[in-house]
């Protein structure tokens, strides 16, 4: 599963470990991405989305049908 909100389009950042002696290394910040299902009444269906902790907020806030609206005019599969 890669790490892609489908709600706000969050992807992973880039970073440094930076150690105490100072020497920097490569990582990498996820972001916090959940497998969600919802019940969409104006598909008539579930619509299972990869979703951040951000966008179950959004969706909470706006309403899973125009959510799922933009997702769609976006060209994305639901």
């Amino acid at each position: 599963m890669s790490r892609v909100c489908q709600v706000t389009g969050a992807t992973p950042g880039f970073g440094h470990n930076v150690s105490h002696s100072h020497r920097r290394t490569k990582r990498r910040f996820d972001v916090n991405v959940q497998r969600k299902k919802y019940w969409v009444t104006s598909l008539g269906r579930h619509v299972t989305l990869t979703v951040s902790a951000r966008g179950i907020k959004t969706i909470d806030v706006r309403g899973i049908d125009a959510v799922v609206a933009d997702i769609i005019a976006r060209g994305e599969k639901v």
